[in-house]
């Protein structure tokens, strides 16, 4: 395993994180800032706590 990018996990959250991204483009006008934005940030975040994860496990 080279890097993050390779393991299993790390792909599934990606895609997960893409696919609410595009559900929460979706959700009524009034809750597509507030709510909507709060959703996609923390499942984007999940990949991004496997990356720091997978580097200071390396370090």
């Amino acid at each position: 395993m080279k890097n993050c990018h390779d393991l299993q996990i790390y792909a599934e959250s990606k895609q997960l994180a893409i696919d609410i991204h595009k559900i929460t483009l979706t959700l009524p006008k009034f809750e597509l800032y507030e709510e909507g934005s709060q959703i996609r940030r923390s499942s984007k975040s999940v990949t991004s706590t496997i990356v720091e994860g997978y580097g200071r496990r390396k370090s």
